[in-house]
């Protein structure tokens, strides 16, 4: 059957569509930029097709002569995210009916008591009714914490149990949940092409173990060898002071915390299983809790996560379309230019600009990198421990860090757009260009365009720092090629 996937540069979307072309069937995915899907593995395998959910007149191309259509977009820890996933699942619902497809199948959330829903949980199941309504054929999967390397609600339990020991916790940790790996939902939406026509209802999905969030910390612990946990629980611990602590504790950032936790402070335990009927439980059963712990720890420590939480643009990206200009023209456009010859061939350069960032850290002054990150954190920005997926590889679109990749030329150029709070727009280039004998050089360029008096300030304010950053970030970087690349995280900055 021919597939549309939306939000496949988002974590779950990025897995889905090579399972669905695994399972021969056609996959058509909706980007608002297609560049950003460039670089995944099986981009060639699939069609692309530009368009936007806010733009209901740019969606017919997209769901010509789709059979199923997944959505799987939401807006989460963006400002207004109700309205927005409202007006988003209404426009896809009418492209689709309007195209004539013949399921929808939708991933969303446990759906407690009305009077208890947060306003996450409560947008999560308003998509559902929407969708439900469209006059299409509809499955919605109702998932509560999904365990898989990579995932949002695995990287603040894998954080929080590592981190620390000891923690004071609110009560809401003594709730249940039903956690499901990441395996089972993508075979749960795999499956959902092959539903009948007259299923048009939400199902439940869950793995086998009911547990408290106590509960996932301490086993995560015993499953990566750590001591037991000593967890207290109090009172007085709010959704908002949960996340700011979780914020403060995980690569997690507050906007997307407090929605996890919102999910988390209701109980979430599945009250039926009849999606069995129509996707049977694989003959070994379901992936249990331990199990999916291991394979995403496995995943991480042979750096073969597939995609994560932060894949997807957050609420950090500008809204306007990524600017390749490189001569970065129109309005005031601050830069700073440093350059180094190489003994080293460009091969050679270029394998450390890539592993840049992550456990490589930024090859220069890592206290100030870390105070600037950390002061993003507190303004509610993406700081600077989101890390990278593969500590070797980067691919165009995925986050480093609070920067996000915004184009690689393979060997020769790397462009990051920065995702840090700041009062204009930024980037930092770093290429490396062919020398004399056999050497190379090394090309550095940070840009910066204000916005308005703050970002002239901002510049000012920065500039006399740029020496001892940019200057010995280029020079690390010089001298790490020509050391071969040993021993990176000691010799050049890394955190």
């Amino acid at each position: 059957m021919r597939c549309l996937v939306t939000g496949a540069t988002g974590y779950i979307g990025g897995r889905l569509a090579p399972r669905l072309l695994a399972d021969g069937h056609q996959v058509r995915c909706l980007a608002r930029h297609a560049g950003r899907l460039r670089d995944a593995p099986w981009a060639a395998a699939v069609e692309i097709v530009e368009g936007d959910l806010r733009r209901p007149e740019t969606l017919p191309p997209a769901f010509a002569d789709v059979d199923t259509a997944y959505y799987l977009v939401h807006s989460l820890g963006q400002a207004g995210f109700e309205s927005a996933d409202r007006e988003a699942a209404e426009a896809f619902a009418a492209a689709a009916r309007a195209a004539g497809v013949r399921r929808i199948v939708y991933l969303g959330g446990p759906e407690p008591a009305r009077d208890e829903a947060s306003a996450h949980l409560r947008s999560r199941a308003e998509v559902g009714r929407i969708l439900l309504a469209s006059g299409v054929p509809t499955a919605v999967l109702r998932a509560a914490v999904i365990i898989g390397s990579g995932s949002a609600s695995f990287e603040m339990l894998r954080y929080l149990s590592e981190r620390l020991p000891a923690m004071v916790t609110p009560r809401w940790v003594h709730n249940r949940i039903q956690p499901i790996s990441v395996e089972d939902v993508l075979r749960y939406l795999v499956g959902c092409v092959d539903l009948p026509p007259e299923v048009n209802r939400a199902f439940d999905i869950g793995g086998p173990d009911v547990l408290t969030f106590g509960d996932m910390i301490q086993r995560y612990a015993r499953v990566a060898g750590l001591r037991e946990r000593v967890i207290v629980p109090v009172r007085p611990l709010s959704p908002t002071l949960s996340s700011y602590w979780v914020g403060l504790v995980t690569p997690v950032p507050n906007a997307i915390a407090r929605p996890l936790i919102e999910s988390l402070i209701h109980e979430a335990v599945v009250q039926e299983h009849d999606i069995a009927a129509y996707v049977p439980d694989p003959p070994e059963g379901l992936t249990g809790f331990d199990q999916a712990l291991e394979l995403a720890l496995a995943r991480v420590r042979d750096a073969q996560v597939e995609t994560r939480w932060s894949t997807a643009s957050g609420p950090y990206a500008p809204a306007e379309p990524l600017p390749s200009d490189p001569e970065w023209s129109g309005g005031t456009a601050y830069t700073d230019l440093r350059e180094q010859v190489v003994d080293a061939p460009p091969e050679a350069l270029w394998r450390i600009i890539e592993g840049v960032g992550g456990e490589h850290g930024w090859y220069s002054f890592p206290l100030a990198w870390s105070v600037r990150g950390w002061f993003d954190r507190l303004i509610g920005g993406a700081g600077l421990r989101r890390g990278r997926r593969d500590p070797h590889r980067l691919q165009v679109g995925e986050a480093l860090d609070f920067w996000r990749v915004e184009e690689i030329e393979p060997g020769r150029l790397l462009r990051l757009r920065a995702e840090m709070r700041l009062p204009g727009r930024a980037w930092l280039e770093m290429r490396a260009l062919p020398a004399a004998d056999g050497r190379s050089r090394y090309q550095q360029r940070a840009v910066f365009l204000p916005r308005g008096l703050a970002g002239h300030t901002y510049w000012a304010a920065v500039t006399p720092f740029h020496a001892v950053v940019f200057g010995g970030m280029a020079r690390n970087i010089a001298r790490g090629a020509e050391r071969g690349g040993s021993d990176l995280s000691s010799r050049s900055g890394g955190r």
